[in-house]
């Protein structure tokens, strides 16, 4: 995160995870827009755009170091970027950091309703078909409790981690 010009690395006493099996939870409203099909969703598209949209808010922690960082984990193939677009452009999404089986989700936004919440779903079916184990979303928020999320212990999520990344002792 960024601080007053500056990059710090936090590391929460309880780390927030999204569940990647079937403990995921959609709910019901949420089924009845995906099926209503509102938004063509795009990976990696708009990665810029996403991030400096994320940042839109009274407070936020993304300034511009961080979207020239992100941009560098982009152009690397670390980084990547969900999007729901409809035909008036850009309405939703998300970015995060992709290594070894674990996604470290950053940031997410919403111009309309529900658009990042598809954007979340679609990331996760993404996540499954590659395999990946982790979905970190650092901090716990009531909203990503509604798809299942929880928090664990920071012992048990560096044992996670590291099993993820293939690091285990």
């Amino acid at each position: 995160m960024a601080e007053a010009g500056e990059i710090h690395w936090f590391s929460p006493h309880r780390r927030g995870l999204i569940p990647l099996d079937e403990r995921f939870h959609v709910p019901k409203g949420l089924r009845r827009t995906l099926k209503k099909c509102l938004f063509e969703v795009r990976f990696d598209t708009a990665f810029g755009e996403v991030v400096k949209s994320c940042g839109e808010r009274v407070e936020t922690w993304i300034d511009d170091q961080i979207v020239e960082s992100y941009q560098q984990l982009f152009h690397l193939g670390f980084a990547h970027s969900v999007e729901c677009w409809d035909a008036e452009g850009l309405q939703g999404g998300l970015y995060g950091v992709a290594i070894g089986r674990v996604f470290f989700g950053e940031s997410m936004f919403s111009r309309k309703t529900d658009a990042s919440k598809v954007a979340l779903v679609h990331l996760v079916e993404r996540l499954r078909e590659a395999g990946f184990v982790l979905l970190d979303t650092q901090w716990m928020t009531d909203h990503l409790r509604t798809f299942g999320g929880y928090e664990v212990p920071r012992d048990e999520y560096l044992r996670m981690l590291a099993e993820a990344l293939g690091n285990e002792s």
